[in-house]
C-alpha cells in the first residue's frame, strides 16, 4: 500500500514538473497599443462664391432745412421704417490657422425695402415722404473661430445702399419731389457656418449698417399739383439719417483644399 501511494505521488510531480517546462517553451505574448483615431479636420481655406437671401429694416429720419434755398428750421419731418426682402450673393477667401479663420468678401444684395410716413413739417397740403433701398453692398474682412466644420465669424468693413426718396401728396398721390442717392457707411456683422459637405458650407448672418446723416437736395420739378402750375414743387434739401438692420441665410461653394485628415 506504501508503495502504491509513494508511485502516485511521483507520477503527480513529474506531471506538473512537465506542464511548468511546456509553459516555459511557450514565446511571451506582446501587447500593443491600440492606433490613435484619425479625427477628419475641416479646412476652410480657399475661395468661395456663394447666394444669400433674407430680409432687412433700416430706419430713415428726415430733417428739412432748405427750401426754393431760403433756410427753414431746420424741422423734423419724423422717421419711418423701409422694410423688406433681399436676396443676392457673395464671394471671397479665407485662410486657416490653426483653428484661426480670415478672410475678406464682397456682397451685393438687390433690395425692396420700402417705408414711409406723413411730414411733420407740411403745411396747408399735407404730405408723405417715403425711402425706398433698391440694392445694398458690403465689402468686409472677417476673422472667425473654426469647430472642426463649424465656423463662428464676426466681420466689419464698408458698406453701400442704393437709396430713392420721394415725397407725395396725401390728398391724391402725386409726386412733387424725389431724389437718388448712393450713400457709403460702415457695416458691421456675426454669423455663424456649417460644413456639411467638403466644399458646401450653410449659414446665418446678421449685419448692421451705420450710413450716418447725409444731406439731400430734392431739385426743382415739374409736377402737376393740387393747386398752381406745373412746375409746382422748389427746391427742398433733407438731412437724412439712415442705418440698416440685415438678416440672411447663406449657401457658399468653396474652391480649395479638400478634408484633410490630421493627428
Amino acid at each position: 500500500m506504501r508503495r502504491i501511494a509513494t508511485a502516485a505521488a511521483g507520477i503527480v510531480c513529474i506531471a506538473a514538473f512537465a506542464g511548468a517546462a511546456d509553459a516555459a517553451d511557450l514565446p511571451v505574448k506582446t501587447y500593443t497599443k491600440a492606433p490613435p483615431m484619425v479625427a477628419p479636420v475641416y479646412d476652410w481655406s480657399g475661395f468661395y462664391i456663394g447666394l444669400n437671401a433674407g430680409g432687412a429694416s433700416s430706419r430713415e429720419c428726415w430733417t428739412v432745412f432748405s427750401v426754393a434755398n431760403l433756410p427753414v428750421g431746420p424741422d423734423s419731418e419724423g422717421c419711418h421704417n423701409a422694410t423688406g426682402g433681399l436676396v443676392g450673393g457673395q464671394i471671397g477667401y479665407r485662410w486657416q490657422a490653426t483653428n484661426f479663420v480670415f478672410g475678406l468678401e464682397a456682397q451685393g444684395d438687390w433690395a425692396n425695402l420700402k417705408g414711409s410716413n406723413s411730414s411733420l413739417a407740411a403745411g396747408i397740403f399735407p404730405f408723405i415722404n417715403q425711402t425706398k433701398i433698391n440694392g445694398i453692398g458690403l465689402f468686409t474682412g472677417q476673422i472667425g473661430y473654426a469647430f472642426n466644420n463649424v465656423l463662428w465669424y464676426v466681420k466689419g468693413g464698408a458698406a453701400v445702399t442704393d437709396n430713392h426718396y420721394s415725397s407725395f401728396f396725401t390728398a391724391n398721390g402725386v409726386v412733387f419731389n424725389q431724389a437718388d442717392e448712393t450713400r457709403w457707411g460702415g457695416a458691421v456683422g456675426t454669423g455663424i457656418e456649417f460644413a456639411f459637405a467638403p466644399n458646401w458650407s450653410i449659414g446665418i448672418e446678421y449685419d448692421h449698417l451705420f450710413m450716418g446723416t447725409k444731406s439731400v437736395v430734392f431739385p426743382f420739378q415739374a409736377t402737376q399739383a393740387p393747386v398752381g402750375p406745373p412746375g409746382f414743387a422748389v427746391t427742398r434739401s433733407d438731412n437724412i439719417s439712415q442705418d440698416v438692420d440685415m438678416a440672411t441665410i447663406r449657401l457658399n461653394y468653396r474652391f480649395g483644399g479638400p478634408i484633410v485628415a490630421k493627428y
